[in-house]
């Protein structure tokens, strides 16, 4: 089967997805920001808010709202599972978890228990984290957390969406260059991670390519200043790629391959909240969904990232059009919240982008060896 613009449409057994993250009532951040491309995407959506925000928490005169604590997330879970929803009949159970902004250690201790729940019953479910810490040095969330993620967290996800600032975190590897990226890929990879997504790198006087051995290195260099990177990096065991030859010993363990790519687009002036929950959403679409791309021979893997590239470039481009016609300087704080407004994303308005992503950078592949 086909849907109207050629793309394979998702197996039945992965379109459904339980989404955890926060929501607000004006705004597209948290679930209002991943719910809608995945449903353009072809998925179903389970959504349970983590918290009910009036907006997001940039605005000058703050929030009203209500948060979730993890003793209600496990009893709306529970309440799905007496109904056999999180089961479903055959292969209508939930293929996807997606989890984004948590802020508890309680509450994030009682989603490792609903993703071991729901993997428990679909092996073959995946789960999606994006591990939402902080950015520009500066943390979101307790430094607690960094710990549960560590320990609990990333040897039960699938894929990863991490930003530089929480890669790092997480790591304890300042990333400066693309073998630095590498690297930190490496200890995710390490720790059960298949898929890592840096959702965002900027080098250091355009470092981009220290210490990379490469017949191309010159081509992995940021092609300027203005540059913000996106490192993607998938690691498949030699069990994933040839099933069909016997494991002798520990090669399950220690025979792999990682395939990474890195991709350069321009930075645009301004700061524009949920650009990481729509593109963790994207990502978790498009990387389920790669039938097309296996049958012509592209690598899935660099595909989504084009794809992702291309619409978030489009969405943030949208909205920084739009935010220009409103005057972005402040005297009063009512005329602050009136520019914060003005950079919410135009989600609704990139419909075409997302459902039709165009791929106008190509992702590199990254040869040199992390060792």
């Amino acid at each position: 089967n086909s849907n109207s613009s050629g793309d394979s449409i998702v197996a039945e057994g992965n379109k459904r997805v339980l989404s955890i993250q926060s929501h607000v009532v004006s705004g597209y951040v948290g679930n209002k920001a991943a719910v809608f491309p995945l449903q353009l995407l072809g998925y179903d959506v389970d959504v349970i808010n983590s918290v009910q925000f009036s907006n997001h928490t940039g605005y000058p005169f703050g929030w009203e709202g209500e948060v979730l604590d993890g003793s209600m997330l496990g009893t709306l879970v529970d309440g799905m599972e007496n109904n056999g929803l999180l089961s479903g009949d055959g292969s209508g159970g939930i293929g996807n978890i997606l989890t984004g902004y948590i802020g508890s250690e309680s509450f994030l201790r009682v989603v490792v228990s609903v993703v071991n729940k729901l993997k428990g019953y679909n092996s073959k479910c995946r789960y999606v984290c994006d591990p939402v810490l902080g950015d520009m040095g500066k943390f979101y969330v307790p430094e607690g957390l960094v710990d549960i993620y560590r320990r609990d967290v990333l040897p039960l996800a699938d894929v990863i969406t991490p930003n530089q600032f929480e890669v790092e975190q997480l790591t304890g590897i300042s990333i400066l260059s693309i073998r630095d990226a590498q690297r930190a890929c490496c200890v995710l990879h390490d720790l059960g991670v298949s898929v890592v997504l840096i959702t965002s790198i900027v080098f250091p006087n355009n470092g981009g390519s220290n210490d990379c051995d490469n017949a191309s290195t010159d081509l992995l260099m940021p092609p300027s200043n203005d540059s913000i990177g996106m490192f993607a990096s998938q690691r498949q065991y030699r069990s994933q790629r040839d099933s069909n030859q016997p494991l002798v010993g520990e090669q399950s363990k220690t025979e792999y391959t990682d395939e990474q790519y890195i991709l350069y687009t321009p930075k645009l002036a301004g700061q524009f909240t949920g650009t990481g929950d729509v593109c963790a959403a994207l990502f978790l679409g498009w990387t389920a969904d790669n039938e097309n791309d296996k049958k012509n021979g592209d690598s899935s893997l660099a595909v989504a990232l084009e794809k992702l590239a291309g619409t978030m470039q489009a969405i943030v481009q949208r909205t920084a059009t739009a935010a220009a016609a409103t005057n972005q300087s402040a005297s009063s704080s009512i005329e602050k919240a009136k520019i914060v407004q003005s950079r919410e994303l135009r989600l609704i308005q990139s419909r075409e982008d997302i459902l039709h992503p165009t791929r106008k950078v190509r992702a590199l592949r990254v040869q040199c060896d992390a060792g």
